[in-house]
């Protein structure tokens, strides 16, 4: 195949995936967008097939046929409750996968093209160390995500003495292993360069708690195109290099309107984030506060006397798979004329567009499913806010209590409605470990209990 023609095919390729980003920034169209993606990839698969220098189709075929069985197999078996942790496994994989071209081309350079063994030009090798370091520092902060999220560690901050010196003396080292690097060829250096940017990888994923995980896995997805992109230039790809770059950017910037949503910095983030799923700990005594408390039936006449109702999404309806009996129920009520509607944060969940996924899963029209800046100022005029599994999102002390570590998050005016009802297992915090002072106001009736199993309740009351 002609090299313009390689080219064209590859300029076509990276103009879908372009498409397939833009496709995929709205619900509406994600199906297309996911589609282009998919036909990009494939121009792109087939394309490099046909470079004259592929040694082997039988090896390349079996790891594609290895590949798709399992990504099959994962597709299939997926809870939607477990995409956050399955994401950043898929980021450690690409973080590991940059790290294997690095180590394949310092040891056979000459498949590469960048030279003999000790003699590598000084600009691929620049490009293998800054590969290795994002992709070492990717996949180890991945897979302590994938922990945190998957449960198997504790989601709450761990945070010790002198752990931003540490990681920056950590950094340098690196920098200066690199220099060494780029000098010397050292095979040992490299290795020690891998295993410090491991190392730096779980030191900068340690601090993040659970109500920063969002922001977090958009971290990652930006780290992993990164890499990818440092794969492309060990490999003289240039559709690799774009596809790299368009991850990395869109991922940069995802994590800076996500961080924007929660009023913090993407520096304070990573220097030590807030939260972790834990029970009411906090210094507050609420022992003279009352709380209201409802069932089914009540929630049923009070939603069915309503002319409007907002329906606040969180966590909690994820992991209570409650997304199609809340559908059910909002069907019912539609059918009675009352207007309703979904108000989506953009932290709501553990990644960016959770509660919208679920949303689209039970089918629910995307008119209904509004953003905290399309719908915030209706809250006021709305007779019903129905919370469903939802926690920090609508905390009053985001606004009253400056002492909170959650003041001045922007969160969805619940406590305007007329009526609240609350669904949740219990009292316990969310992830920033905050008490929710909506819990014992006036206007608020909590309805305790699996999400799902209230919301199939409330439609047999119906």
């Amino acid at each position: 195949m002609s090299s313009n023609l390689v080219s064209i095919l590859y300029l076509i390729s990276a103009f879908l995936f372009i498409l397939s980003l833009r496709g995929l920034s709205h619900p509406e169209s994600s199906r297309v967008g996911n589609i282009l993606g998919i036909i990009g990839m494939i121009i792109a698969i087939v394309t490099t097939l046909m470079f004259k220098n592929v040694l082997s189709y039988t090896e390349i075929g079996i790891a594609i046929l290895v590949g798709g069985f399992i990504g099959t197999i994962i597709a299939l078996k997926i809870e939607m409750t477990a995409l956050p942790q399955l994401i950043a496994a898929f980021h450690s994989l690409v973080g590991l996968a940059a790290v294997f071209v690095a180590a394949s081309a310092l040891y056979d350079p000459l498949t590469f093209n960048i030279g003999e063994i000790g003699k590598i030009s000084k600009s691929s090798l620049v490009e293998m160390s800054i590969g290795t370091f994002i992709g070492a520092v990717t996949f180890s902060g991945s897979v302590l995500a994938f922990g945190k999220l998957q449960g198997t560690i504790s989601g709450n901050p761990i945070i010790f003495k002198f752990q931003h010196l540490i990681n920056a003396l950590i950094f340098l080292f690196i920098i200066v292993l690199i220099v060494y690097f780029v000098l010397t060829q050292s095979t040992s250096i490299f290795w020690i360069i891998v295993i410090a940017s491991i190392l730096l990888g779980f030191l900068v994923v340690i601090p993040i708690g659970g109500a920063d995980m969002p922001v977090v896995i958009s971290m990652l997805n930006s780290y992993s195109g990164w890499a990818a992109c440092g794969i492309g230039f060990t490999l003289s790809n240039n559709l690799l290099i774009i596809t790299g770059a368009l991850v990395g950017s869109s991922g940069a910037i995802l994590s800076y309107i996500m961080s924007k949503g929660m009023n913090r910095s993407i520096l304070s983030i990573v220097l030590g984030g807030f939260g972790g799923e834990q029970p009411n700990q906090n210094n507050t005594d609420n022992s003279d506060k009352i709380v209201k408390q409802g069932n089914a039936e009540d929630a049923a006449y009070i939603l069915k006397n309503a002319d409007s109702i907002i329906i606040i999404p969180g966590y909690g309806m994820a992991v209570a798979q409650a997304q199609h009996a809340l559908r059910e129920m909002v069907d019912l009520l539609k059918k009675e004329g009352i207007k309703v509607r979904y108000a989506i944060h953009p932290v709501a969940g553990r990644m960016p567009g959770h509660m919208n996924v679920l949303l689209a899963e039970a089918n629910v029209p995307y008119e209904e499913v509004l953003e905290l800046e399309e719908i915030n100022h209706d809250f006021p005029m709305t007779e019903v806010s129905f919370v469903i599994g939802a926690n920090d999102v609508t905390n009053p002390a985001a606004k009253t209590d400056e002492t909170s570590p959650i003041y001045g998050m922007p969160i969805l005016d619940v406590e305007k409605s007329e009526t609240i009802l609350f669904v949740k297992r219990s009292m316990a915090t969310g992830y920033s470990g905050v008490d929710n002072e909506l819990f014992y106001r006036n206007n608020t009736t909590m309805l305790f209990g699996d999400a799902k199993k209230m919301c199939e309740n409330i439609v047999k009351s119906l």
